[in-house]
């Protein structure tokens, strides 16, 4: 507010008519901002299901090859238009979501990519444990998406869980986690913004799994 309000005095210089209209919009949508900590709820996340049967109609990404980094052309999302076969493997052609490009795509590279608040449902497998304490209270170690283990929680301890630690990276550029974690770029005016609805949208079904 207060980088607008130096805008409208310099302004005043010139056009006091218009400075005044100018300040009169910008103290109307003042009074209609909420008191305290404000943000825009983004929706920036999308998760990759690497287990998932890439079928026709999926939302997919093309993965890079074997040994080298993402690139920003990787984030690319497609939608399989058909899977049919060439020369004894499956390939997929591919509709770009963001034009009418089309490519082939070999099955065997591609990984189903479900963006928020698109359905998926989660559950948990047991793949070991470690008995030491008898009767008294455990420890329960999750791997994996931590905003789809929270919303299984809901269903499988609601009430039952005494402490969630999560400690999810954010906009780290890190290529080694199971979802994306480049949302926004350095000079992103909205990157805190974004990073407290991440957070927000896992701490509601925290606080409703304890």
């Amino acid at each position: 507010m207060s980088r607008l309000n130096d805008l409208i005095r310099q302004l005043r210089l010139k056009d006091p008519a218009l400075a005044d209209d100018m300040e009169r919009e910008v103290s109307a949508l003042a009074d209609r901002r909420a008191f305290g900590l404000n943000f825009e709820r983004h929706t920036p996340e999308a998760v990759e299901l690497p287990g998932r049967r890439v079928r026709r109609g999926d939302k997919v990404r093309v993965l890079p090859p074997r040994g080298t980094m993402p690139t920003k052309s990787d984030e690319r999302l497609w939608r399989v238009a058909s899977i049919g076969t060439t020369d004894g493997n499956k390939v997929a052609t591919l509709e770009s979501l963001g034009d009418e490009e089309t490519r082939p795509a070999a099955v065997a590279d591609l990984v189903v990519v479900a963006e928020f608040r698109e359905p998926i449902y989660p559950g948990l497998v047991s793949t070991g444990k470690v008995e030491r304490g008898g009767d008294k209270p455990f420890h329960t170690v999750i791997n994996g998406e931590n905003y789809h283990a929270l919303q299984t929680l809901l269903f499988t301890h609601r009430d039952q869980v005494d402490l969630i630690y999560i400690d999810p990276p954010y906009n780290t550029g890190s290529a080694d986690w199971i979802y994306n974690d480049r949302y926004v770029s350095g000079d992103d005016l909205y990157r805190h913004s974004k990073w407290l609805a991440f957070m927000e949208r896992r701490l509601v079904l925290a606080r409703g799994s304890r």
